[in-house]
């Protein structure tokens, strides 16, 4: 899904293909084109993907939970660098401090009732074993019957 494509939607449609409204998605592209602008100021490396397909990929992977892998595909870079877009879009917009979710306390307020809980754990990293393991454990297992 590229952003030339989309741009041209209307409102409810891009909202659903999304997740935001336009103007919401224009708001973000602001704050996070000044960022970046900022960020190239002081040397860093111009970017392979537009801030729109940027957000555009960050979106993507909350509204549809799609892997790294298959965003990275999509969009022919690394799975890494998926990773570090969806991190950058996040801490950035959190630290504009005009994008934000409700706490978990206003959750929990009138007018919500909880009544499923599901827990995504698909692009959590795994503990390595220690380089030190291997003098402890041989890798037979007893043979106890």
């Amino acid at each position: 899904m590229k952003y030339e494509v989309i741009k041209e939607y209307k409102a409810e449609r891009f909202r659903q293909v999304t997740g935001v409204l336009p103007e919401s998605f224009d708001a973000m592209v602001r704050v996070l084109r000044m960022t970046d602008e900022a960020r190239q100021k002081r040397g860093g490396r111009k970017r392979k993907l537009s801030i729109e397909e940027t957000l555009l990929i960050t979106l993507e992977y909350y509204k549809e939970y799609r892997s790294f892998e298959c965003i990275a595909a999509s969009y022919g870079v690394s799975k890494q660098s998926i990773h570090k877009t969806v991190k950058w879009v996040e801490g950035t917009l959190v630290e504009s401090g005009l994008f934000s979710l409700p706490g978990k306390k206003a959750l929990r307020g009138d007018g919500y009732e909880i009544e499923v809980i599901v827990v995504d754990t698909t692009e959590t990293p795994i503990q390595r074993p220690k380089k030190g393991q291997r003098q402890y454990y041989s890798g037979k297992k007893n043979d106890i019957r």
